[in-house]
């Protein structure tokens, strides 16, 4: 997604400041049919049903089960080499650990850093998980048993293996509040910066179907709807459809944030206790309660809120209960509407990830000033008023949105509840200005492929300055496993420059090399110019010449052909410009040592002072510093 920029210093955190906001900074997901975070907001936004019935965790029926469920495409890839997993281990990982991993990479990339520079940081990690399907490594034939199904199934190695892989000192565990879980665990981990325990977080949700035991569980319990779907805040909604996701996002104090999707305002959590009903039934009085306290605490009026993303199953009394709770709220003194919708309409309940897959659809709105659309609702559902006397607007087609304030409301079938209240970034994106001088642009990857692919994204935004900034910071730390680097040149034309090559962890020599007498050509520096480094360094050179009477700006900026023909203003001009492009590499952190390189016999030069007549001095030696 486009970077959004906030007016705040850059780093990795500043822990004298415990008081200042917590923003949502990097984001990385892989939902049904969708393996990314831009292919999920362009079906969301085409109100495509991510909800398929095929095969490819079990026969179609098994056990009378509904025949639909939300299914991740590939799950089988895993390039264990890069996060340093030995073979034995990665063969007998739970996928969702291995998911989570390279989503975890994707985030701190997203957010405009280098793996390499938070390493070794105070970052927590807050995992929301409920199960390991892969658990049948821990029960085999004993004979079979290598001790490698513990440390790759183990819900509690979920956290702590990121944490390991990426060197984070901060907190480290997993929460399980079922369907509530991810969205817990972002409350945890606002709370854990908050107060100082940790400087930033990962924040995950996942959750993977490979076997049917658990959905016929929820089948016999009669949660699952028949046609599978959500049919959220519809009179037919009869159950929900399952699904698979695993999304990733990094948490940041406002001061160390390189772009800012949004702020958290709030986030609160608490649970139903006993009920009359049983502990699966929702308590809607609770959920009203807490959210009463959070817009309490942050002194925000919930007539503020524009948009609420609801947990919305689609079920009989889940739904009633939540969204009678929420219209009691929010909807008094309101002069519009408030807009609702629930993203599982579009790609079922990934239970523990529900909530960070509601989060990532809302930062896709966010950003993109547009709700999507949520699908299957045709006729309000008669036990919730506020839909039927206008009170509350489902967004049924993608509805703008002008900024503001948005909440996430989520519950588990325990009774665990969590609100979040999110702020958007209302900073305005800015373009790369228009200027004559090109502008090269630096990445790596772990493929050939790869790092064309990044080139191709680039060459599509070259204006987006803010972009081509955090690329810049990503690249400006080697990256471990990268094995291929490349480059463009952005230049304003359709003429595109670029190359790739593979590199080797050998450290080699930099190594300037100089041209000799020859090189010149008239208006050789005069863009360079441009450059307020380079400008100032031919000043020096300038001023130190002027009581020779050379000048040398008017040399480099206004010298023809002709006046190239004196030796003089020829190695002049070569020599200060050659100057200035060192001290801008130098500013730029390519060391400063000079290597020696032997010119033409003719061009053995070096810059000595000048006599009284102005002629050059002539040494038998190298041009070096």
């Amino acid at each position: 997604m486009p970077a959004r920029v906030p007016d705040m210093q850059n780093g990795i955190h500043d822990a004298n400041r415990m008081d200042e906001d917590v923003v949502v900074t990097g984001l990385s997901g892989r939902f049904p049919e969708s393996n990314s975070i831009e292919e999920f907001k362009q079906q969301l936004f085409d109100g495509v049903d991510l909800v398929t019935d095929d095969e490819r965790r079990w026969p179609s029926g098994l056990h009378g089960l509904p025949t639909r469920t939300g299914k991740l495409k590939d799950i089988q890839y895993f390039d264990a080499t890069f996060f340093g997993v030995h073979a034995k281990q990665a063969n007998v990982m739970d996928p969702q650990l291995r998911l989570l991993l390279e989503l975890t990479h994707e985030a701190i990339v997203d957010a405009g850093i280098s793996p390499a520079e938070i390493k070794g940081s105070k970052t927590g990690v807050f995992v929301g998980v409920s199960d390991s399907e892969s658990s049948e490594y821990w029960t085999q034939d004993p004979d079979q048993i290598n001790g490698y199904g513990l440390t790759g199934c183990c819900r509690a190695m979920f956290p702590n293996r990121i944490s390991y892989t990426f060197d984070f000192n901060g907190p480290s565990y997993a929460i399980d509040t079922a369907c509530s879980s991810s969205l817990f665990a972002l409350q945890q981990a606002v709370t854990a910066i908050k107060t100082g325990q940790c400087d930033s977080a990962i924040v995950a949700g996942v959750n993977l179907l490979l076997k049917p035991t658990s959905s016929l569980q929820f089948h016999r319990l009669g949660m699952l709807s028949p046609q599978g779907m959500c049919k959220a805040f519809d009179a037919s909604g009869n159950g929900y459809v399952r699904s698979e996701a695993a999304v990733v996002v990094l948490i940041q104090k406002a001061s160390a944030a390189r772009r800012v999707y949004a702020t958290i305002l709030g986030a609160k959590t608490n649970t139903d206790g006993n009920k009359e009903q049983g502990i699966t039934y929702p308590a809607g009085a609770m959920q009203n309660k807490l959210m009463r306290e959070v817009y309490a605490e942050a002194g925000i009026n919930p007539v503020e809120v524009s948009y609420v993303e609801a947990h919305g199953t689609g079920t009989k009394v889940g739904d009633p209960q939540e969204v009678n709770s929420i219209a009691d709220l929010f909807c008094k003194n309101r002069r519009n509407p408030l807009l609702i919708g629930s993203v599982k309409s579009n790609m079922g309940h990934s239970e523990p990830a529900s909530g960070l897959c509601s989060l990532a659809k809302v930062l896709i709105a966010m950003e993109s000033g547009l709700i999507p659309t949520n699908l299957h609702y045709e006729s309000p559902n008669l036990d919730i008023p506020a839909l039927s006397d206008g009170r509350l607007k489902v967004v049924a087609k993608n509805e703008v949105w002008n900024g503001g304030i948005m909440a996430i409301n989520s519950f588990g079938f325990g009774g665990a509840n969590a609100h979040i209240v999110l702020r958007s970034n209302p900073k305005p994106k800015s373009n790369w200005p228009v200027d004559p001088l090109p502008r090269i642009v630096g990445v790596s990857g772990r493929t050939q492929d790869a790092v064309n692919h990044f080139l191709d994204k680039i060459e599509a935004h070259k204006n987006d300055e803010e972009f081509l900034s955090l690329i810049d910071k990503i690249h400006s730390h080697n990256i471990a496993g990268h094995s291929y680097r490349g480059y463009t040149v952005l230049n304003g034309s359709d003429n595109v420059v670029k190359e790739v090559a593979a590199v080797t962890s050998e450290k080699r020599p930099l190594w300037y090399v100089f041209s000799g007498m020859g090189s010149q050509w008239a208006g050789m520096a005069k863009q360079l110019m441009n450059i307020e480094l380079f400008r100032a360094s031919i000043k020096v050179c300038s001023d130190a010449l002027r009581p020779h009477d050379v000048k040398l700006e008017d040399l480099i900026v206004n010298g023809d052909e002709a006046c190239f023909g004196n030796v003089l203003n020829s190695f002049v001009s070569i020599a200060a410009i050659q100057v200035a492009l060192v001290d801008i590499l130098k500013a730029l952190g390519f060391g400063t040592r000079w290597y020696r390189r032997t010119f033409r016999r003719r061009d053995r030069l070096r810059l000595r002072g000048w006599d009284a007549n102005g002629r050059t001095s002539y040494i038998n030696g190298v041009f070096q510093r």
